[in-house]
């Protein structure tokens, strides 16, 4: 284990290099800014946050309790408190639903119920969410150690993650073309109402496309991970996002705002190292929750031949960006905008509820570019991260290779020479 001292000392690092990533790309910084003169009032307090959870972790590290535990012990542990907080969800839903409802007096009586019920349940996960996460956190290090992701079995940085209500995220980008010129993260207490109101004075005032997205986890030190009952959805996030703390401290990483493309490459890596570790933690702690394998189309079409074709929603993404795309390079900005409103309303129509298709919807949804059919459409960056990860003798072989890279042609270059 790291001494507390370096635990935060590599917080404070962290928060530095996050400070001078948007300095070191000028015009970059200028975009933001305009976008800030908007948003300043409703940001959401990283200092305050990450200066909080260091001393929630330096706590946990101090105890150390979940090494009292054997493996199993730990393992089930996990899993009551995934319980929990599905109880918790529910309730909290079933509660929105009985405010809801025209004849408040009637329900008076089941929404104190509920309350009172929801009051223990908060106060059982003040209790066990502290060492849940630190199971967690050791369980995804043992992954990352069999991985060969490590030093001396230990991850740089070490794993530390905190889950809490997430900020959301503003993006905007130009009307002409797709690409993320600024992610400043929002207040969570600002409702829809205000992500809308936002959205629409930055746009008028800027003449930008924006978009208020929920992120599922921030690279902070110690990293910001949404709560969930998804263990596996969960595994993902906190190790997607150790990642970019691992990316951080090399060259990919530092220079994340440099380029769309580095921001491709950033965030498509670290979803490969998500998904493969937490898959193999799956697997290893808690193999019921191994996803069954998707049937083969062949043996689909073979079965109900006669049955109406399934609305494949990344198939139909795909397609979408791609003509957006292509509209835009013509310069048909208001066509392309046109478009993705009707395709909109076909999503909406097939059960996809997305409030706004825009430029930058795809700014941020495209970025991540694991999986060849999707938002990204034909953006060549993923296909060959991609490439480099099925070129790549192991995860740990890929992520070094990617960590080092400063730029998109320097990935061209690195699988122009595998190829000799």
């Amino acid at each position: 284990m790291m001494p507390a001292m370096y635990r935060l000392a590599h917080v404070a690092a962290l928060i530095l290099l996050s400070q001078l990533l948007t300095a070191a790309n000028p015009s970059l910084a200028g975009a933001v800014e305009q976008v800030r003169t908007f948003t300043r009032s409703n940001e959401f307090d990283y200092v305050a946050w990450t200066l909080n959870a260091a001393l929630v972790k330096l706590q946990q590290f101090s105890l150390g309790a979940e090494r009292y535990l054997d493996g199993e012990a730990q393992s089930e542990l996990l899993r009551d408190y995934m319980e929990l907080v599905d109880q918790i969800q529910i309730g909290e839903r079933q509660l929105g639903v009985l405010h809801s409802d025209p004849d408040q007096s009637r329900v008076a009586n089941d929404i104190a119920a509920l309350n009172r019920q929801l009051a223990k349940l908060y106060e059982q996960r003040r209790q066990s969410a502290h060492l849940a996460e630190s199971i967690l956190q050791a369980q995804v290090q043992s992954i990352l150690d069999e991985y060969r992701l490590t030093v001396i079995g230990q991850p740089l940085p070490p794993i530390l993650f905190h889950s809490t209500p997430l900020p959301w995220a503003l993006i905007a980008s130009p009307r002409t073309a797709i690409a993320q010129i600024a992610n400043i993260s929002l207040e969570t207490e600002l409702g829809l109402e205000d992500h809308i109101a936002l959205e629409d004075e930055v746009s008028e005032s800027l003449d930008l496309s924006t978009l208020v997205v929920p992120v599922g986890g921030i690279g902070t030190y110690p990293t910001m991970v949404a709560e969930s009952s998804n263990l596996n959805w969960l595994a993902e996030v906190v190790s997607h996002e150790w990642a970019h703390n691992y990316l951080t401290l090399h060259p990919l990483g530092l220079l994340y705002l440099e380029s769309p493309e580095l921001q491709t490459m950033n965030e498509t890596t670290a979803n490969i190292v998500g998904k493969e570790i937490s898959a193999a933690l799956i697997a290893r702690y808690y193999p019921e929750l191994v996803p069954p394998e998707p049937l083969a189309s062949s043996t689909l079409s073979a079965e109900s031949p006669s049955a109406a074709p399934v609305f494949d929603f990344q198939k139909e993404m795909h397609g979408t960006r791609v003509h957006v795309d292509a509209l835009l390079a013509e310069g048909k900005v208001e066509a392309a905008e046109r478009y993705m409103e009707e395709r909109r309303q076909l999503f909406w129509e097939q059960g996809y509820a997305i409030r706004k298709l825009n430029q930058a919807y795809f700014a941020f949804y495209g970025s991540y570019a694991d999986v060849p059919i999707g938002p990204a459409g034909e953006d060549p960056v993923g296909a060959a991260v991609r490439e480099l990860r099925a070129r790549s003798s192991s995860l740990a072989e890929f992520v070094d290779r990617m960590s080092g890279l400063t730029s998109f042609d320097a990935l061209r270059e690195l699988l122009s020479s595998l190829n000799k």
